[in-house]
């Protein structure tokens, strides 16, 4: 095995990983391609190159938390499913104290997601405001005239 701390393609990869770094740290600050280039003693190639992974980088997070939340919200359904078919505050067995419990519980989290559900004004006002429109799509599909 390899020691990490002399391994040339350890060395390579982090050299690359900074360099994008500062790649996508200029490109913030709008620096052309042509500026990036010439400040990083590169090709403009490389930071095009460089770009394009760092955005395939934010996309395949991006997806990355899209299935997060897909996930979070299907297990919020099937626990809310699940609560309503127990019937909670029907449970004659359950003592006092475990029942205010879970009615505090049920009030706090009613205020969560009343404000996660008021967060969807934000995002997309068209599915709260009637008069909003829908965003038109950006990215055209193969076979779309458009």
């Amino acid at each position: 095995m390899t020691d990490p701390i002399t391994d040339p393609a350890a060395e390579r990869r982090a050299a690359v990983a900074a360099r994008r770094a500062r790649v996508d740290e200029l490109t913030r600050d709008e620096w052309t391609i042509r500026d990036i280039a010439r400040e990083l003693h590169v090709s403009k190639d490389v930071v095009y190159r460089d770009r394009i992974a760092l955005r395939a980088t934010r996309m395949a997070l991006h997806r990355d938390k899209a299935g997060q939340a897909a996930a979070a919200m299907a297990a919020l359904r099937a626990a809310v499913t699940a609560t309503q078919a127990a019937r909670p505050a029907y449970q004659l067995l359950v003592d006092n104290e475990t029942a205010a419990q879970w009615l505090a519980h049920l009030r706090e989290d009613a205020a969560t997601l009343m404000a996660l559900a008021d967060s969807f004004r934000d995002s997309y006002p068209h599915l709260t405001d009637p008069t909003a429109t829908p965003p038109r799509p950006t990215a055209t599909h193969e076979g779309d005239p458009s």
